[in-house]
């Protein structure tokens, strides 16, 4: 299972992101990712280039609220020339925007709301969505599963898995902190999972102190389970 790093904090992009990709790198992530919010896009388009320098696929996760910030961001996605552009849901309009480029495309499945965002909806609605991510193209989905206010985070992954069916992928987002965490996700089907704050905060090794530190026991985390 991808173990896909995020310089992100609270639903943001870190500011000193272009640091963090040099000293994260003796670690060998292969998966970095950011936000379209927190910093300005000039840093955006230096960062991207970094990530792909570094020999890892780049990210970006759309947590803007509105429709139209959405589709903005899912054009500033394409400018930047990710690899992968996670959440949104104006499935139509972002696949169109994103026509013709090679990114693959992971929208957000159930209801989310606000900043930082969290995920309405059960599993049947999760199920029902991805169905229909498949049969319009997208790569796989997003699904903000430990961020859930109405329904079992597991089930919701499961329910991901059965709409999208074997051969899309399936990420989860939001709140993947701990190893009993990875091992849940692994075992109700996704194929990769995000982590952020609980890296910069030391929250997912509480006893060490460093980021590298934190980073090599979530990829060890991965290869145990």
């Amino acid at each position: 299972m991808d173990f896909i790093f995020m310089l992100t904090r609270n639903d943001r992009t870190v500011e000193d992101c272009l640091d963090l990709v040099d000293l994260i790198e003796p670690v060998g992530l292969r998966h970095v990712g950011f936000k379209d919010v927190g910093v300005p896009a000039d840093v955006l388009r230096s960062l991207t280039r970094a990530i792909h320098k570094a020999g890892a696929t780049s990210y970006m996760e759309v947590v803007s609220t509105t429709p139209e910030a959405c589709l903005n961001s899912a054009r500033v996605a394409r400018e930047l020339g990710v690899n992968r552009l996670l959440g949104g849901t104006q499935v139509d309009a972002i696949m169109e925007v994103l026509d013709g480029s090679d990114i693959e495309y992971y929208p957000f499945p159930g209801k989310p709301i606000g900043h930082p965002t969290k995920l309405r909806g059960n599993a049947v609605d999760v199920e029902a969505d991805c169905q229909d991510f498949a049969g319009k193209g997208c790569a796989g989905c997003d699904i903000l599963a430990y961020r859930a206010t109405e329904a079992d985070p597991v089930e919701l992954i499961q329910a991901a898995r059965r709409g999208l069916g074997p051969a899309r992928r399936l990420i989860v987002a939001g709140a993947v902190a701990s190893a009993e965490r990875i091992s849940a996700i692994k075992q109700a089907g996704a194929d990769a999972f995000t982590i952020g704050t609980a890296v910069f905060d030391g929250s997912y090794s509480p006893t060490k102190g460093s980021i590298l530190s934190q980073l090599r026991d979530v990829l060890a985390d991965c290869e145990r389970v």
